[in-house]
């Protein structure tokens, strides 16, 4: 199916509109889970019956969360909307309702022992999501050329919602960096030397910039062990360490520290966020360095240190102290005679 004119529609569709190349492929996911569901029956010829027939098998069946029914409903109305222009209306679906949680965060103590069970590259992934508080794909995307020494500056291209933006370097993982970097440039080296070391770019911008896609400052900052094809031009290229390859050490390191909290590499974004309003950041501040487009996102986390309710007097602050400190235990004692009227 993956070969099939259709999927080829798809993948052409999400192309031209200039997706990312992983919700490219979550898409397609969903769409070949979709077909395959109605037994191969080609999508022009099912409506709504067949959506809502899916996304009750997903939410009943399967059990998946509420983001998970989201992104494959997204999906399909990408499908029936752009590539087969058929959009689809009065669905007896909406969007699931995501539960409101407050994310659980980790301490600087609790960072370092998660910290004391890494090293190399992965140790350095996680403390910049913890110092910088950048999301996984974030910081493996970085490339030599975003990281400013003289600006003290990470600069983050694209992040979620496409939007470019800057955030701190932490001082104490400037050497770390630097070393990394020269690990980097040695690799792009041994690159050049084999015939390689063109950047791994997407397309508009390797056109753009072809001159220069092989200039050091466009490579990763944590590049692959492995050269590969890039999906786009299928140019031989080396890309970044995979995100997932940081959650297996991670989950180690996390088991040898022995904390009990349900940690992921988002759990340092969010422990970044807290620790900054816990030091008196003004909140405007933390919502620019996450790259958060509303307020209320970045509120969450007055929710975790009970900033919220700081400033809060309880009514019981107005209560007169007695003047008489026994007053209580005279009242029992007063109770407690025997009444002889």
């Amino acid at each position: 199916m993956s070969s099939s004119p259709f999927i080829k529609s798809v993948r052409e569709t999400l192309r031209v509109r200039h997706y990312r190349l992983a919700t490219e492929k979550t898409y397609i996911h969903w769409i070949k889970r979709f077909i395959r569901f109605h037994n191969y029956r080609h999508p022009s010829e099912m409506g709504n019956a067949e959506i809502e027939a899916f996304l009750n098998d997903l939410a009943n069946r399967c059990q998946v969360s509420s983001s998970t029914q989201n992104i494959a409903l997204c999906a399909l109305m990408f499908m029936y909307r752009h590539v087969l222009k058929q959009p689809i209306e009065d669905l007896a679906y909406s969007f699931a309702k995501k539960p409101k949680r407050v994310p659980t965060v980790l301490n600087p103590h609790e960072v370092n022992l998660i910290l004391s069970h890494l090293s190399g590259k992965h140790w350095l992934v996680i403390a910049l999501l913890f110092g910088s508080g950048l999301r996984i794909n974030e910081a493996l995307q970085l490339r030599l050329k975003d990281i400013d020494f003289s600006n003290m500056t990470i600069f983050v291209y694209r992040g979620k919602g496409a939007k470019d933006r800057m955030t701190i370097l932490p001082v104490s993982l400037i050497n770390q960096i630097k070393s990394q970097m020269k690990f980097a440039l040695k690799i792009h080296q041994k690159d050049c030397e084999d015939g390689f070391g063109l950047a791994s770019l997407p397309p508009a911008l390797l056109k753009k910039i072809s001159h220069s896609a092989k200039n050091p400052q466009w490579q990763y900052l944590f590049p692959s062990t492995t050269r590969c094809k890039n999906p786009y031009s299928g140019e031989i290229c080396r890309h970044h360490i995979h995100s997932t390859a940081v959650s297996k050490k991670l989950r180690v390191a996390v088991s040898k520290s022995q904390i009990l909290k349900r940690v992921t590499a988002h759990t340092f974004r969010h422990s970044f966020a807290t620790q900054l309003l816990l030091n008196g950041t003004d909140i405007r501040t933390v919502q620019e360095l996450l790259g958060h487009a509303d307020l209320k996102t970045t509120q969450i986390y007055t929710h975790v240190i009970g900033k919220r309710y700081s400033y809060v007097q309880s009514p019981a602050n107005q209560i007169v102290e007695p003047l008489n400190n026994h007053a209580i235990d005279d009242f029992s004692h007063a109770s407690a005679r025997p009444n002889h009227e």
